[in-house]
């Protein structure tokens, strides 16, 4: 990669209109790791104009084709996996071990929706006229501004545009201004892979002036966004103007239920990996624990011992488990957390302060954090905190359990433990959350649909569901 990384709109690499610069800096070290071409809602139009007058040659190219096209990149990124994953470590902090991961998985999108493309089936309906046929096609609904947050920047950025692609849409991905360099290898891979300009766009630019291109063009028929639900909500204000389709990944505050008859160690291991993957930093993690009151002393204890196990640092370091937070706005926000519940009752067993001390003097790190004896009212419990601060409470009913896991307005993911079957079909069907994990953790699959109930979004990425996200349905009545 080049010193400053540019735009790609229209199959070129092109800076800021308004030559504005952006620095990208390790949350870890604060380190300087690249610098890009920071654009605004000029470029953003830019961009939109190139990818609806790509549109109508993309999207009537033969579905081999645009296969053919998706399965390269496929190979690419697979390819380039510890490239990739060396750049998202460094410019959000995340351990390598998990950013290869998020490669890998990225990369399986772009297999996957490969596959899809060859798969936009139509139907013949029967007509209650002898002389007419009912005839259903699927189209793509053309232009898709896609909107992805920093905490996977690579791994967004693919399950979002490899659907949009796949069904015959065209793109212009804004990333993340904290992670844009790994996007922007992303489309270096895109453009080798031999995609028609236009097909692909990347604007790197300022939030508020590309978004509101975003909105406002007419030539964009679809948001796709993964943010907070307050922005989420502007964003669906904003569509309604234009009567935009919008698919939208919110805000998560995810529940894990762990009864008396779990696997404990099972839980454990389960809980640490939901909570502290990313350094709490996931939509779907674990926000909030509820351990059945009977179970709860040792369940702790074994939690407690394996936090304490976790180390804490560079997420370049192989070693490292738990990174940095992406931002001393994050971190204010943590601290926050942990210090509203210590002033409300609420004992921290593990962990609990700011490291600052030698490597991490320049970092946004927090230590590990388990907080027992939570209770309704602390912002810990209420709010999704995006930090590595695991917040427990105690229940004595399978009821309680539901009711407590269902009292929030987001719906996004749960997770449950148990070995009694019956337990876990009731309780997953309870659940009023989009994605339940029934003794899993880590329950997200590409081929699996990925969203949630009431404010944690709407519409579904992943598997087949994702393709509709993308595609019109037509009536064609044929009379003779």
């Amino acid at each position: 990669m080049s010193d400053i990384q540019k735009m790609y709109i229209g199959g070129e690499w092109v800076d800021a209109i308004s030559g504005e610069r952006l620095e990208v800096k390790n949350p870890a070290t604060g380190e300087v790791v690249g610098q890009a071409a920071f654009g605004d809602d000029r470029d953003a139009l830019r961009a939109i104009d190139a990818a609806h007058a790509a549109f109508p040659s993309w999207s009537k190219m033969l579905a081999r084709e645009r296969s053919r096209l998706l399965y390269r990149l496929y190979e690419l990124v697979y390819e380039h996996r510890n490239e990739l994953a060396e750049l998202v470590s460094a410019e959000m902090g995340k351990p390598i071990r998990e950013a290869k991961g998020e490669v890998v998985g990225s990369a399986d999108y772009f297999l996957w929706y490969a596959e899809e493309a060859k798969r936009v089936y139509g139907e013949t309906i029967p007509s209650s006229f002898p002389n007419k046929r009912i005839l259903v096609h699927r189209q793509p609904v053309g232009v898709v501004a896609a909107i992805t947050p920093w905490n996977f920047p690579v791994n967004m950025v693919a399950r979002k545009i490899a659907p949009a692609l796949a069904a015959g849409c065209t793109v212009v991905l804004k990333p993340a201004e904290a992670t844009p360099l790994s996007a922007i290898r992303l489309f270096e891979l895109i453009h080798e892979a031999g995609f028609p300009a236009g097909v692909a766009n990347l604007v790197v630019g300022q939030p508020d002036k590309v978004g509101q291109a975003f909105l406002k063009s007419p030539k964009v028929a679809k948001i796709a966004f993964t943010g907070s639900t307050r922005v989420g909500k502007l964003l669906m204000a904003g569509a309604a103007e234009h009567v935009k389709r919008v698919s939208l990944e919110l805000g998560g505050h995810a529940p894990t239920l762990v009864f008396a008859d779990a696997d404990l160690d099972l839980a454990v291991k389960g809980a640490f990996e939901s909570k502290f993957r990313n350094t709490g930093q996931m939509c779907i993690c674990t926000n909030r624990l509820y351990v059945e009151r009977s179970v709860a002393e040792p369940f702790v204890e074994r939690l407690v011992e394996r936090v304490r196990k976790a180390k804490v640092g560079d997420g370049r370091d192989p070693q490292v488990e738990v990174g940095p937070i992406i931002n001393e706005r994050g971190l204010e926000k943590v601290l926050q957390h942990i210090d509203d519940a210590r002033a409300k009752g609420a004992r921290v067993v593990c962990g609990g302060q700011r490291l600052t001390d030698g490597a991490y003097a320049h970092g946004y790190f927090v230590e590990p954090t388990v907080i027992t004896d939570v209770k309704p009212g602390m912002r810990v419990l209420e709010e999704e905190t995006f930090g590595p601060v695991l917040p427990i409470a105690v229940f004595d009913t399978e009821d309680e359990a539901i009711r407590l896991a269902n009292d929030s307005p987001y719906g996004l993911a749960a997770y449950v433990y148990t070995r009694d079957l019956g337990r876990a079909i009731r309780v997953s069907e309870a659940l009023e959350f989009g994605i339940v994990g029934v003794n899993d953790g880590a329950p997200v699959q590409t081929q699996a649909p990925f969203g949630g109930f009431k404010e944690s979004g709407l519409g579904r990425e992943g598997g087949h569901h994702a393709m509709d996200e993308f595609l019109e349905v037509k009536h064609i009545s044929l009379a003779w």
